[in-house]
């Protein structure tokens, strides 16, 4: 029996104020409240709220047979709390069903795990202390920002306790290989590993209302035939996604809604899949091999690596200054401090710096408050500065 693995991946960053809006050393605060309530309202409205009440559905309706699972960043949840209170109501609904499972991640959706052991290691902590504070989850599995992985941030979260992780089923990595099976961790094998089916889950995230796509529409029936047509021997269909798929970037005009709701009875009736949690498939399925990732590799983009991040001097300059205050982070005890420390490490700051714009220059674009790259980097400069003048005092 093969399963399908759905997995959802929920963040959202504290978008930063203008630089021009506010006087270095004399002022700190960085975040645009506005422009975070709105859009975490707007979301809330066209995603969150609509497809948790549809997955509760489904969950209602078929019981075990059907289950999901989520990584929500510790900055989405905190954002939660403060501008939509009823969406985690929403999640928590989920979560007393019994039938998903809540992934640990970093806290901030941090790069902390490309240049710092132990910042990662206690961003993680923190995350999955909030998902069991929240939930009352303890999770088994982890989820690195952006499905970043190498072998040796592998070795990091089986250091941690985890024994399973999610990343991306590169090609450049995989090679002949299938991404539907089961792998574990080149140093340490206690890890196993769950790698993104990336064809089959972009045909939903990025192709669903696409109409010069030879195979618009995308309908329930056409998708259980590609399940069907893998391998017998294949063991699981990993469909990782931004959960914002639904209703956000695939509007709820194109039918995702449609899609997802029928999508279960499609396969029940006209497959031997079941749905399973990222924890159950590596019980239920042995690996198969060792997975050797010498170098990062994340679910961004079609080169599959680190350069949405850091592939250009402004990025690569304003990471460093960043993480060249983490000795004195360590000895500072004020809270705001803190938290800002916390947040300024979100991925997003340096993916605004990006300045990739070919084929995968609108995805880059969305939701990007800035201009430019360059506005982007300016403004996080400006940030860090004020930020390093009161660190430097802390």
């Amino acid at each position: 029996m093969k399963s399908i693995c759905f997995y959802f991946q929920v963040h959202q960053p504290f978008r930063l104020r203008k630089y021009r809006f506010f006087d270095i050393g004399k002022e700190h605060n960085y975040y645009d409240g506005y422009q975070n309530e709105y859009i975490m309202k707007r979301v809330a409205e066209k995603c969150y709220l609509p497809m948790n009440k549809l997955l509760l559905d489904l969950i209602n309706e078929y019981g075990s047979q059907f289950k999901v699972s989520f990584s929500i960043s510790g900055t989405a949840l905190d954002q939660f709390e403060m501008y939509t209170p009823e969406v985690l109501d929403s999640f928590k609904n989920l979560a007393d069903t019994g039938n998903v499972e809540f992934l640990a991640e970093t806290y901030p959706h941090a790069l902390s795990s490309l240049k710092s052991k132990m910042e990662f290691s206690k961003q993680v902590k923190e995350h999955k202390a909030k998902i069991k504070k929240q939930f009352g989850y303890n999770s088994k599995t982890f989820r690195n920002t952006e499905l970043i992985y190498s072998d040796e941030i592998g070795e990091m979260v089986a250091d941690l306790g985890f024994n399973t992780m999610l990343t991306e089923g590169a090609k450049h990595i995989l090679g002949w290989k299938s991404p539907n099976y089961v792998y574990t961790n080149a140093i340490n094998p206690k890890l196993k590993l769950l790698l993104k089916n990336f064809r089959l889950s972009d045909d939903i995230a990025f192709r669903f209302s696409e109409r010069s796509w030879e195979d618009w529409p995308l309908t329930t029936d056409k998708f259980v035939n590609w399940l069907n047509q893998v391998n017998e021997e294949e063991q699981v269909i990993n469909l990782f996604m931004d959960y914002e798929t639904f209703g956000e970037h695939q509007w709820e005009e194109t039918g995702i809604f449609d899609f997802m709701k029928a999508l279960p009875q499609a396969v029940f009736k006209n497959s031997d899949y079941t749905f399973n949690t990222p924890a159950e498939v590596t019980k239920m399925h042995q690996p198969i091999a060792k997975l050797h990732v010498p170098y990062p590799i994340s679910w961004a983009d079609e080169e599959r690596d680190l350069t949405a991040w850091l592939g250009n001097e402004l990025q690569d300059e304003a990471f460093d200054k960043l993480y060249q205050l983490e000795g004195k982070i360590k000895k500072c005890k004020d809270k705001s401090i803190l938290t800002d420390w916390k947040y300024l490490q979100t991925s997003d700051h340096f993916y605004y710096m990006c300045t990739k714009w070919f084929s995968d220059g609108d995805v880059h674009k969305y939701f990007n408050p800035y201009g430019s790259p360059y506005d982007a980097f300016i403004n996080y400069m400006n940030v860090l500065s004020d930020f390093e003048i009161r660190v430097d005092d802390c």
